[in-house]
């Protein structure tokens, strides 16, 4: 019987205020995975987990709590470690200044299997020199200062993580944008590393619906942020929800809304760096993904009532945004995953 292979090092930074369910929320998909591993398929944990700091002293996060660091990274060999994870915080602008820190990411990033980044951590890795020309993303609040101070960065602002395991470039160095998309992306690590049934169950397992495409908007349009400079276009986003079955065409929208088409177009991209229509998409897909989670419509009769008009138009805006077609999403969200007795990967 051939021997086990050794577990993967998994490997989180820490530092001074950064956000700690960016270093959390990841290092518990692997433990689970672990967990997963040992108890469902009685085998060895896949994953060793290691958090870094400067020192061994504890560190607090911005929420106050203190973690206590396994290694000191100066005395790490970067070599050892499979996935390196830099997590963001408001700590992350004085991390900027740090040569030391910023000396070993770069010393560190060609002897690591992966290289990514939980929120603003994108911040350090940019720094560092390790995103220029590569597809990166960040917390909303942080993609202005990435595009402006880091112009050599492409900068993905409608994504949830740029992990890709098919890219040689996407598949060792990877970012995420806020806070739990960090998680999203160690699902995605686990699913590269381990298979799908595994990333199924371990979502299970966290009571998670299912994995997020890192293709997925960062946003929810029905959470979309209330528009400052257009109060037009404020009572205009209280109407369109229910009227995703009507003609919602850039001049119904317009008229609606008592602006020249063109104004319109200009105050979505100004006030939700979105056109209408990718907008109105959007509304019209996550509408729909609720009606198919609670199982009370046909897809025929939901892509009526959203107006996607032909179950067809339904299922490919599902593939667009979510990776699958309606019926698989609600199988999923009923089921959660596959049960860990009964996966293998």
């Amino acid at each position: 019987m051939p021997a086990a292979a050794p577990p993967r090092t998994i490997a989180c930074l820490l530092y001074a205020d950064c956000m700690s369910l960016d270093v959390t929320g990841p290092m518990q998909v692997f433990a689970t995975a672990n967990d997963v591993a040992q108890h469902g398929h009685r085998r060895a944990a896949p994953y060793r987990l290691r958090l870094l700091a400067e020192t061994l002293a504890p560190v607090a996060t911005s929420a106050g709590m203190r973690l206590v660091p396994d290694d000191a990274w100066p005395a790490v060999a970067a070599g050892a470690i499979d996935t390196l994870l830099v997590p963001g915080g408001d700590g992350v602008i004085a991390q900027r200044g740090s040569a030391a820190l910023l000396d070993w990411l770069r010393r560190a990033e060609p002897e690591v299997r992966r290289l990514g980044s939980v929120c603003s951590g994108a911040l350090l890795l940019a720094e560092a020199g390790l995103l220029d020309g590569r597809r990166a993303t960040s917390h909303w609040s942080r993609l202005d200062q990435l595009r402006e101070r880091h112009p050599a960065v492409q900068v993905e602002p409608d994504c949830l993580h740029t992990f890709d395991p098919g890219s040689a470039q996407d598949g060792h160095v990877f970012t995420s944008a806020g806070v739990t998309a960090g998680i999203d992306l160690a699902l995605a690590l686990v699913e590269a590393d381990l298979g799908r049934p595994m990333a199924l169950a371990v979502a299970r397992q966290l009571v998670m619906f299912l994995r997020r495409p890192g293709g997925q908007a960062q946003f929810s349009a029905l959470l979309a942020p209330e528009p400052r400079r257009t109060p037009r276009l404020a009572a205009l986003l209280d109407w369109l929800p229910g009227q995703l079955g009507a003609d919602l065409s850039l001049e119904r929208l317009a008229a609606q809304a008592c602006l020249p088409p063109r104004t319109l177009t200009r105050a979505f991209q100004k006030e939700l760096g979105t056109s209408p229509a990718r907008y109105i998409e959007r509304l019209r897909v996550e509408t729909a993904s609720a009606l198919m989670a609670q199982g009370q419509a046909s897809v025929a009769t939901v892509a009526r009532l959203c107006g996607f008009g032909h179950p067809e138009n339904l299922r490919r805006s599902f593939h667009k945004h979510y990776g699958v077609g309606p019926q698989a999403w609600a199988e999923r969200f009923g089921s959660g995953a596959i049960d860990p007795a009964q996966s293998s990967a």
